[in-house]
């Protein structure tokens, strides 16, 4: 089973968990942990998430931002088997992760390029002229 743990800097890792439950309901393979919001560590939490993982389970931990504390953290948890870390983490990869078992190292690279695709600049079409009846999209 995938197990998946996301931490960040402040609330980020709730409000990402808060948005996956409002999208698709909840989800008990998702565990977060907001650092730096009182005096609990990564470290500590992230010790507690493995108690509760199988031998067989695949592991992925997802950080707010790549070389920062908080994934330095994780990144020491790499030597934990069926463990990967994937840093830069956002609502749409999250939401493709949610609903998966398992995933493999290169169903996972396609879904990070997938969700990296969400991160643009929305610019009016003024080449159209949009109605209250239409639809935005």
């Amino acid at each position: 089973m995938l197990k998946i743990f996301i931490s960040s800097h402040g609330h980020f890792a709730s409000g990402i968990k808060s948005s996956v439950e409002i999208l698709m309901g909840p989800n008990p393979r998702i565990t977060v942990f907001d650092a730096y919001i009182d005096q609990d560590s990564v470290q500590e939490h992230l010790d507690a998430f493995y108690e509760t993982v199988n031998a067989d389970d695949q592991v992925l931990l997802l950080s707010d931002l790549y070389g920062g504390s908080v994934n330095q953290v994780m990144y020491t948890y790499l030597e934990k088997p069926n463990t990967r870390l994937v840093a830069g983490v956002n609502l749409a990869l999250v939401l493709e992760l949610a609903v998966k078992e398992e995933i493999s190292d290169e169903e996972l690279s396609q879904l990070i390029e997938q969700s990296r695709t969400m991160l643009r600049i929305v610019e009016l079409d003024k080449s159209e002229t949009v109605t209250e009846d239409e639809d935005f999209f």
